[in-house]
């Protein structure tokens, strides 16, 4: 806000013809009332394709398993999820940092894990107990630290989601290739076999094993997209925020 002006009585002729700055108008609120969100928020957080997205995706994702699944044994395949905007909606840390004109942090990221407060996105629960349904076992694989991993276990016993493990980001660790062959090579916990995975299922291209933005040139040779690896939309944040401006 601009200060208010003291005009004195004997100078006001000569200041009448000054320049005065304009007051700084106050943000524009929508005729319907709800708070202004930056677009790719807003359209998390309310759009209808945005919902339709994620429940064609897991039902897809669920027929294929279920193909995939026949005739193996229980207990001997799974299938690998990423936790975050994949079972978990972390749109409320996004809405509240942009209210404030801040962006990501560690510390007020782990602060918002360990509320524990994360909703499950639209067709995750299901696909989980379709999958557990047929026998196979869910590993949740996420880039979230160790430290918050036991407030990330409960939250996802919250929205209903029971995985057979879920691993957590290690010191000094950032790829997710070790922790996928961890799961396939049975050395994810001590009671969870080698497992032969059925689907990936995540919202960064890195979520899927050999798969990083590079491949964004050659997608549509992949035989895996919509077979075994299954993915979601964020526009929020992503590995694709480090491409080019205006690559191809």
């Amino acid at each position: 806000m601009v200060p208010g002006l003291l005009l004195f009585a004997g100078a006001l002729g000569a200041c009448s013809q000054a320049s005065v700055p304009a007051p700084t108008p106050a943000p524009a609120v929508p005729e319907s009332g709800i708070e202004a969100s930056p677009p790719q928020i807003h359209w998390v957080r309310t759009a209808a394709e945005y919902r339709a997205l994620f429940e064609q995706t897991y039902g897809l994702a669920a027929e294929r398993v279920e193909e995939a699944a026949a005739g193996r044994e229980t207990g001997t395949w799974g299938v690998i999820l990423d936790a975050d905007e994949t079972v978990l909606d972390n749109s409320e840390y996004q809405r509240r940092r942009a209210r404030l004109g801040l962006g990501y942090t560690s510390e007020s990221w782990d602060e918002w894990v360990r509320e524990e407060a994360a909703p499950a996105l639209p067709g995750a629960v299901a696909f989980i107990r379709r999958v557990q349904g047929m026998g196979g076992r869910v590993a949740i694989v996420t880039n979230r630290n160790e430290s918050v991993c036991e407030p990330t276990r409960r939250n996802l016993r919250q929205v209903g989601v029971q995985p057979a493990v879920v691993l957590c980001r290690q010191p000094g660790e950032s790829e997710k290739e070790e922790r996928f062959r961890a799961v396939q090579q049975g050395r994810a916990a001590p009671d969870l076999p080698p497992l032969e995975v059925l689907a990936w299922v995540g919202d960064n291209i890195q979520d899927f094993p050999g798969m990083s933005q590079e491949y964004r040139r050659a997608l549509e040779t992949s035989p895996e997209l919509g077979r075994r690896f299954f993915i979601l939309p964020n526009p929020m944040y992503g590995s694709w925020e480090r491409n080019p401006p205006g690559d191809q």
